[in-house]
């Protein structure tokens, strides 16, 4: 029935897209020669030719210098980071511009800093720096440390008086001022008056000082040839299309261009970013700091200031009564998120106040003889517009193609936030990034449904004109893994699920004798089931571990390589972005097909806007992100060319409904047993 569908149709060769002939420019030919059997590349330790390699670096190189864009998919084992590294690096020296790789997680991000970039320095003919770039709340900024302390009686309480003298100490001695240098995370409510903030900490105030964190990390930026980033931190820093689009050139600095290396998760980080949040925690943090009936602490309180006190004061009980009201009319019982569909959901009783406050903060700031106080003021003025902007907005439901939805927040979800994002990114990433006289590389292991034009990511993410290029892997999969597709399983919903569920993880655990990753698509399904077998694993002298007990995701994944005959039990993070090589990971189960449940406002605005337009939802979006979920999972298991292991399917759909063959026909080629 679905054999027509666009999922199987053969590629389409566009005009626009076809490939340019072999022979290049003088630059392209050089990138070919680095990567060819006796390359430059070739005196690196444990390098073997890859064409796959070769070819995707040329294709790199070509996008670079013809200012166009590409997007890139290349199976586990192509060595892409080296393949966009290479061409990146030489462009942006000859050219001088400037490189900035954006990865989705720190794995990858450590891989590029730590192996990847020191093994170019060595082998290429040039010399250039690279620069991790974070977020500038990341670093403290000395001056408002200074400025902290001097008036730390009015500001703060006396254990934060005490958690400012330890920052005060461990600033003397840190290497680069940043959190991660910390060996215990510091109180949120101290480090947001220390850390470095846009308009406080500048050029102008910090920039002489050679003990400001941020701004010698600014200045190695700056200089840096290549930068390495996070999306998140790219989406923020972008601004909003309108911002993109009034620019001449580039995209952060004025002469850059950008490499998205797992570019399968763009959609999902941009639409986080792209939008408006507004959260219960944040603006109650915000009027706290300009008064805190509590503690009697704030910068009304430095000022001297009695209407402010009184105005932040209340405002703090309002806030909380308005966020009370949303939560009397949201309805949580599916989850952490409740959609909004009308506007004025609740009664605006807030904007105003919010005004007011504003407003009073201006006077406060044309009475002021200190700068810097003067700049704390403005700082938190444009807080509490933003804030009060992101309300109306989504009280009124004012932004057009918009989903509008109210989330649980906090650790025991005791906040809320109001958000809404583009239902369609498509049109505002185009504006953003696809732009002409820019270039932009996407590139993943895992991009295609089915189509060697990458057309379904291509369209979601509004990369329509870019070029397309599919290269396989080098790896053998014939030989290196085998599939087992469990037939018998029964519905889920049946009486007998649960125990088929515990019988075939133990008989397929037992053959790896453990080494294995058992992926689940919903936390409460790994939870009830990892309590019904530990008993046994146990027996069995197996370790297992679990996602969700506290561990962080870094060191779960440490335990599972260093502990013999583990299984960790994983859901939504494990799919994706976690390398473990070698014998330690020899199995992975797949319990289910994971296809998304729509229950996030945002993935059901989606599927309607399908439906809106005259398609099929199941087809269209539901099907190929399940398929994409699907090889991200597969992925994990063959990460070099001399591993060896099995897939195991426990869900019978992959080969009794008609969309199972879109499934298979995505995943790698090798010998399946269907049992």
């Amino acid at each position: 029935m679905l054999a027509n569908n666009w999922i199987f149709k053969s590629a389409i060769a566009y005009p626009m897209i076809a490939l340019k002939d072999s022979l290049g420019t003088e630059f392209v030919e050089r990138i070919r020669k680095i990567f060819s059997e006796n390359g430059r590349l070739s005196k690196a330790t444990n390098f073997e030719f890859r064409p796959q390699q070769q070819e995707m670096a040329v294709a790199v190189a070509r996008a670079l210098e013809e200012d166009r864009h590409l997007v890139v998919e290349a199976g586990t084992g192509v060595g892409k980071s080296l393949a966009y590294l290479v061409p990146a690096i030489l462009f942006a020296l000859e050219q001088h511009k400037k490189a900035i790789v954006s990865t989705h997680t720190i794995n990858l991000q450590e891989q590029l800093l730590y192996k990847d970039i020191p093994i170019l320095k060595k082998i290429l003919p040039v010399e250039f720096d690279a620069a991790l770039m974070k977020g500038r709340q990341n670093y403290l900024c000395p001056r408002r440390l200074e400025r902290a302390r001097q008036q730390a009686n009015e500001l703060f309480t006396g254990p934060e008086q005490n958690e400012l003298t330890r920052l005060a100490e461990w600033a003397s001695t840190t290497r680069d001022g940043s959190l991660s240098d910390l060996s215990v995370e510091p109180n949120p409510k101290v480090w947001t008056q220390v850390c470095s903030e846009a308009h406080l900490c500048t050029q102008k105030t910090c920039g002489q000082n050679s003990r400001c964190f941020y701004q010698q990390a600014r200045k190695r930026l700056l200089a840096a040839d290549l930068i390495v980033m996070n999306h998140t931190l790219l989406f923020i820093l972008l601004g909003d299309p309108e911002q993109q689009e009034e620019r001449e050139s580039g995209f952060l600095f004025p002469n850059d261009f950008i490499i998205f290396d797992e570019a399968h998760t763009i959609e999902q980080v941009a639409s986080r970013q792209i939008g408006i949040g507004v959260s219960q925690y944040g603006l109650r943090s915000t009027i706290q700091r300009l008064y805190n009936a509590r503690t009697r602490k704030g910068l009304f309180t430095v000022m001297r200031d009695a209407t402010g006190v009184r105005l932040a004061g209340e405002l703090v009980d309002d806030a909380d009564k308005f966020f009370a009201a949303v939560d009397s009319k949201s309805d949580f019982r599916k989850g952490r998120e409740f959609r909004v569909r009308e506007p004025d959901f609740v009664l605006d009783t807030i904007t105003g106040e919010l005004t007011a406050l504003q407003t009073r903060i201006a006077d406060v700031v044309k009475r002021a003889d200190d700068e810097f106080l003067k700049a704390e003021l403005q700082e938190f003025g444009r807080r509490i517009r933003d804030a009060r902007d992101g309300i109306a907005i989504f009280l009124e439901q004012s932004a057009p193609e918009h989903v509008y939805w109210v989330e649980r927040t906090g650790k025991t979800a005791q906040f809320l936030s109001l958000n809404a994002a583009p239902v369609d990114l498509a049109p505002v990433l185009r504006r953003m990034i696809f732009r002409e006289n820019c270039c932009c590389v996407m590139t993943s292991a895992t991009l295609s449904v089915g189509r060697t034009d990458l057309a379904y990511f291509r369209t979601r993410i509004g990369a329509n004109e870019a070029e397309p290029l599919q290269l396989g892997s080098p790896f053998n999969f014939q030989k290196q893994m085998k599939i087992f597709i469990v037939q018998k399983m029964p519905d889920p919903r049946d009486a007998g699920y649960q125990k088929e569920l515990e019988h075939w993880i133990a008989h397929f655990v037992e053959q790896t004798d453990g080494r294995a990753f058992v992926l689940f698509t919903s936390y409460r399904d790994l939870q009830q089931l990892a309590a019904q077998m530990q008993k046994s694993f146990v027996a069995k002298k197996m370790s297992l571990l679990v996602q969700g007990g506290g561990a962080p995701r870094g060191k779960l994944l440490e335990q599972f390589k260093t502990t013999a005959r583990s299984v960790l039990f994983g859901t939504d993070s494990f799919w994706g972005g976690v390398d473990v090589p070698g014998e330690a990971l020899s199995n992975v189960i797949i319990t289910r097909l994971p296809f998304a449940v729509p229950d996030h406002p945002l993935i059901e605005a989606k599927l309607e806007l399908v439906e809106e337009r005259g398609g099929d939802a199941f087809t269209e979006y539901s099907l190929p992100e399940a398929i994409l979920k699907l090889r991200q999972g597969v992925g994990r298991l063959i990460r070099t060319k001399s591993d060896r292991g099995i897939i195991v399917i426990l869900d019978n759909r992959i080969v009794t409904k008609p969309y199972g063959r879109a499934f298979m026909q995505a995943l790698p080629k090798c010998p399946v047993e269907i049992i």
